[in-house]
């Protein structure tokens, strides 16, 4: 399998297993995608059928860009009609190669392979220094040179794998493409060198079906327009920055947005990148959406967005969940463009098939996986106040937490720890930095702050917001969980050094609010410490969570049996289950199974949407890891700092394979 060619560092069961997932998950968006919509389910696309999805270079967000294993893991992985998106260069030879830019070093090790090598050319009437693919035959490139990952932020794990540059021909007839997008990029350098893009593009049309050629050249698109039936091939103008110069007409490419009644005597549609529809300002927040994609509809033209992936910061409006930014572009109000160009074409598969509009799959009953906030919606809002809690609420959450500290009048309070400076902005003068330092008259007055866990990658949470809301007490979070409507219960959390004390107001704080008689709602009481859990142990309305540490993994099976003494349920973080190394997944343990053997659930924590946080297995995407410790694992609850991605994944039951 793909797995076991490329992955050789994990262990083939779990490896196996894991692409078995992505294969299950592919089968799940077949079905979805072959129903047959009615007149109310078209798409505001502008033939009424689903957006595509295309996939550049193939899944060139995790193996390297327009490899063949790139290529047959989009394939696998997307949705069934997915294209597949191939830059073309051609070589002295006249063939035409699959490489994602004019110089080949940026995604080969061409430039250690043939060191003397590089040649100053005018590209695009700028002088470029590098390696070309003019300069050598398909022979020396195929048989000498690998191709290798571009993005320098992607790990380089597959570079050393001897993937090589493969041909238009080789993609069309061994990958076999449920569609094939052709992009040519540099048609006027070629000519400089004697190579001829458009009798390539003919030529090859002519062997296989070549369903998109795309170009930002007007002289190349009305030179073979003739050439091609609208109804087998689309010819489709790429767009540029705005500010660059289009080489053929000297105009810049904002000019040319202006005319698309021109663009539509050589083209059926067009290419932006997407902040052309949604822009986006100096600080990552968006701004309102253009009129791009109604203006090119109503002239008659397809419009696919460019420029997606998973793995860069995207707008704050976003709460880092790509998911999010697709559904923008697909499921809104006013438009939906009719294809997106992804390097992580999974992701975009699931927002469209599973997500979107009226073909995603119905909302679910299943009470599995039971989602779990921290510090309620902590991803967007400073945790623990009242901004992050009802914001839990409102984005799914069916329990919301509340670890306790107490104030130094004896007040019990939420935050997430007794060190104040870790969640607000504390002034020098307010006489010191503990929760029991301060009355609480002084904690509620601090400045909240939001939690920046990845601020070693410069990715940050909601800016605009990072000192909004107020702290609360927890009798005003229990009040507030009394009053939703959706919430199926509350856990408290205490990790205090004085455990027993917190542990003694907190049961004090319950009973005054009537939690220790039967409510609709659970109560959930968390910590790592048996003498707390022992206090609460055995009351018919309380769920006694016991936090396991990193010895129980590998402790011997009578330590969970004296867990089940005390504790009626287990919190592991994701490394129990799934252990990694530089971030790619080692092997899968049995601490589920053994676990679930003394009849104990286990609630994981912590999953973030940064794709930072999680390892590369998941292919920078939330919802896959969310699925893969549901489905593989089979745990029985998320802990999470965005409620809303874990929630509308449990809503769509994407793939479930028990029903």
């Amino acid at each position: 399998m793909v797995c076991q060619q490329a992955l050789p560092t994990t262990s083939n069961p779990r490896c196996r297993a894991f692409f078995l997932l992505l294969l299950q998950c592919s089968a799940v968006l077949a079905l979805v995608s072959a129903q047959e919509p009615s007149q109310t389910d078209r798409w505001p696309t502008l033939t009424g059928k689903p957006p595509l999805v295309i996939a550049r270079g193939g899944f060139s967000g995790l193996f390297p860009d327009s490899s063949q294993i790139a290529f047959g893991l989009a394939r696998q992985v997307s949705l069934p009609n997915v294209h597949l998106w191939c830059d073309v260069q051609l070589t002295k030879d006249g063939f035409g190669i699959c490489a994602q830019g004019v110089k080949l070093e940026n995604d080969t090790n061409i430039a250690t392979i043939y060191k003397n090598s590089s040649r100053v050319y005018q590209v695009n009437k700028v002088p470029t220094r590098g390696w070309f693919s003019v300069d050598f035959t398909y022979e020396e490139l195929a048989n000498n040179v690998a191709l290798t990952q571009g993005v320098y932020s992607r790990s380089e794990r597959f570079d050393n794998h001897g993937f090589a540059i493969i041909t238009v021909d080789h993609l069309a007839t061994q990958v076999q493409p449920p569609g094939l997008w052709l992009n040519i990029q540099y048609d006027a350098f070629f000519t400089q060198h004697n190579l001829s893009m458009t009798r390539f593009v003919l030529s090859v049309s002519k062997r296989v079906k070549v369903h998109y050629i795309s170009s930002p050249e007007v002289a190349f698109l009305t030179r073979i327009a003739t050439g091609f039936k609208p109804t087998t091939t689309k010819l489709v103008f790429r767009f540029l920055g705005r500010n660059e110069i289009e080489p053929s007409t000297s105009q810049t490419y904002g000019s040319l947005l202006k005319n698309l009644t021109f663009v539509k005597t050589f083209a059926s549609g067009i290419l932006v990148p997407k902040d052309y529809i949604w822009p986006v300002d100096a600080t990552l927040y968006l701004q309102p959406h253009t009129s791009v994609v109604a203006d090119a509809h109503k002239a008659g033209l397809e419009v696919f967005a460019s420029d997606f992936v998973n793995d860069i910061p995207i707008s704050y409006n976003y709460s880092h969940d790509p998911i999010s930014e697709y559904l923008s572009f697909v499921d809104n109000a006013d438009f939906s463009v009719d294809g997106v160009l992804s390097d992580f074409p999974m992701t975009a598969s699931e927002a469209i098939a599973c997500f979107a509009h009226d073909l995603g799959r119905k909302a679910s009953s299943q009470a599995k996986p039971l989602i779990i906030s921290k510090y309620g919606a902590s991803g967007d809002y400073p945790g623990c106040t009242d901004l992050a809690y009802n914001k839990a609420i409102a984005d799914g959450a069916e329990i919301i937490d509340c670890p306790v500290q107490l104030a130094k009048d004896g007040t019990p309070f939420c935050l997430s720890s007794e060190n104040l400076t870790e969640s607000a902005i504390v002034p020098k003068d307010v006489g010191g930095i503990f929760s029991f330092d301060l009355a609480w008259n002084q904690i509620q007055n601090l400045k909240p702050a939001i939690a920046n866990p990845s601020t070693e990658y410069k990715m940050f949470r909601n800016p605009k917001f990072q000192n909004a809301g107020k702290f609360v007490t927890l009798s005003d979070f229990l009040a507030l969980s009394k009053n939703s409507k959706s919430l199926t219960g509350v856990l408290i959390n205490i990790e205090n050094a004085q455990g027993v004390r917190v542990a003694d107001a907190v049961n004090e704080v319950l009973i005054k609010a009537g939690f220790d008689k039967q409510t609709s709602l659970k109560v959930m009481i968390q910590s790592s410490n048996s003498s707390v859990l022992m206090k609460f142990k055995g009351k018919s309305n309380y769920e006694c969570v016991y936090k396991t540490n990193g010895s129980i993994a590998d402790g011997p099976d009578s330590t969970i049996k004296n867990i089940k003494t005390f504790a009626d349920s287990v919190v592991v973080t994701k490394d129990f289950i799934f252990p990694d190394f530089e971030a790619f997944i080692t092997n899968t343990t049995d601490i589920v199974p053994k676990f679930h053997a003394e009849k104990l659930p286990v609630y994981v924590e912590t999953f973030s949407n940064e794709f930072v946080t999680q390892s590369y297995d998941f292919l920078a995407d939330a919802t896959v890891e969310i699925n893969t410790f549901v489905q593989l694992a089979k745990v029985d609850g998320i802990i999470t700092d965005f409620p809303y991605t874990a929630a509308r994944y449990k809503s769509k039951w994407i793939y479930s394979y028990s029903t």
